[in-house]
C-alpha cells in the first residue's frame, strides 16, 4: 500500500469514526440534520457521476430523487407488514425505470441541449405526480409510517434517530465506495474520455451513446437510492421534491464541494444546508436569507473555481 493510501483510508477511517460516534454527541435535532446532509450528499455525489466524470450536466436528478421516495412510499403503503427492503428495491425500481427512460432519449444530444431535456423531462415526472391524486396523494403527497429494521427470521427493531443515522451512513458510505471503484475502473475512465473528448472516444471505437445511457441509469439508481432514505427518515413523499428546484440544489451542492470528486459534493452539501440553517435562525421571517446564501454562492464561485475540496488541496499542497 503506497502512503497516498495510507493517508487516504487513515482519513477515511477517522471521518467514519467521527460520523458513527456523532448521533450520541449531538443534540436530536443535529442528529437528524447530519442525518439529512448525508442524504442530500448521496444525491450529489450521484449527480456527480454525471456532471464531474461523464461531463454531463443533469437537471432530471430531482425525479430520480422523487420516483425513488413514491417508489418506497407505495411499497410501505401497500404491504403489510411495511418491509424496509421492500421499499428500497421498489424506489430503486421507479428511479432506474425513470432514468432508462431519460437516458434513451437524453444521451442523443451534447451540453446544454441533454441539460435542457433532462429538466423537461423531470418537469413532466412532476405534473404527473402532482395531478395524479389518487395514487401520489396530489400536492399532499403520501404519509406512511417508518417500516423496522428487520432481518427475515433473525432480527426486528424499530428505528431510532441513532440507528437512523447509522442505517443511512453505511448506506451512503457503502455507494461512496462503490462508487470510487466504478470510477476508477476501465469503465469510469471511458467515462472521463467522453468528458475530455467525445468525438475522440466515438472515433476510437467505444459505443458512447451506450456509455452514456450506463451512466445516467447508475447515477439515477443512487439518487433513487438518497430519495428512498429521505422519505424513510421523514415519513413522507412529496412532489416538491420532484420540482427542478432540487435539481438545481444539486448542481449547486458539486460546485461548492468541487466537481468530479465524490467527497467534494457531500462536503457542499453539508455546508449548503449548514448555511442556510444558520442564515434562517440569524434573519428569519424579516429577510429573504435565500439573498446572503446567494451571495455566498456567487463569491465562492468567483473566488473558489475548484470548490471547498479543491482549496483544500491547494491549501496542503502549498
Amino acid at each position: 500500500m503506497s502512503r497516498h493510501d495510507k493517508i487516504y483510508w487513515s482519513g477515511f477511517c477517522v471521518v467514519m469514526a467521527v460520523l458513527i460516534a456523532a448521533p450520541l454527541i449531538l443534540p436530536i435535532f443535529w442528529a437528524k440534520f447530519l442525518t439529512e446532509i448525508l442524504i442530500w450528499g448521496l444525491l450529489a455525489m450521484s449527480s456527480d457521476l454525471l456532471i464531474g466524470y461523464t461531463g454531463m450536466v443533469s437537471f432530471g436528478h430531482s425525479a430520480f430523487f422523487g420516483l425513488g421516495m413514491y417508489g418506497a412510499a407505495g411499497a410501505l403503503l401497500h404491504t403489510s407488514p411495511p418491509n424496509l427492503w421492500l421499499a428500497i428495491l421498489a424506489g430503486l425500481a421507479g428511479a432506474a425505470g425513470a432514468a432508462l427512460f431519460v437516458a434513451y432519449f437524453s444521451t442523443r444530444l451534447r451540453d446544454i441541449y441533454f441539460a435542457i431535456t433532462t429538466l423537461i423531462f423531470s418537469q413532466i415526472f412532476y405534473v404527473i405526480i402532482f395531478t395524479w391524486t389518487a395514487v401520489t396523494g396530489g400536492e399532499n403527497g403520501l404519509i406512511f409510517t417508518r417500516p423496522h429494521f428487520s432481518i427475515p427470521f433473525l432480527y426486528d427493531v424499530r428505528f431510532t434517530t441513532t440507528t437512523m443515522h447509522w442505517f443511512v451512513l453505511a448506506l451512503v458510505a457503502g455507494s461512496y465506495l462503490l462508487l470510487r471503484r466504478i470510477t476508477r475502473s476501465p469503465f469510469g475512465m471511458v467515462l472521463q474520455s467522453i468528458r475530455e473528448n467525445e468525438a475522440r472516444t466515438r472515433a476510437i471505437g467505444y459505443p458512447v451513446q451506450r456509455y452514456k445511457i450506463v451512466s445516467v441509469m447508475l447515477s439515477g439508481i443512487f439518487a433513487g437510492l438518497a430519495g428512498v432514505l429521505y422519505g424513510v427518515q421523514n415519513e413522507f413523499a412529496a412532489p416538491d421534491f420532484v420540482f427542478f428546484v432540487t435539481s438545481g440544489d444539486t448542481v449547486i451542492f458539486n460546485v461548492l464541494g468541487g466537481i468530479g470528486t465524490l467527497v467534494g459534493p457531500i462536503v457542499g452539501a453539508g455546508f449548503f444546508q449548514l448555511l442556510r440553517e444558520l442564515l434562517s435562525r440569524i434573519f428569519g421571517d424579516q429577510f429573504p436569507y435565500l439573498i446572503p446564501l446567494g451571495v455566498v454562492f456567487i463569491m465562492m464561485i468567483i473566488f473558489l473555481p475548484q470548490g471547498l475540496l479543491g482549496f483544500a488541496k491547494r491549501w496542503l499542497n502549498r
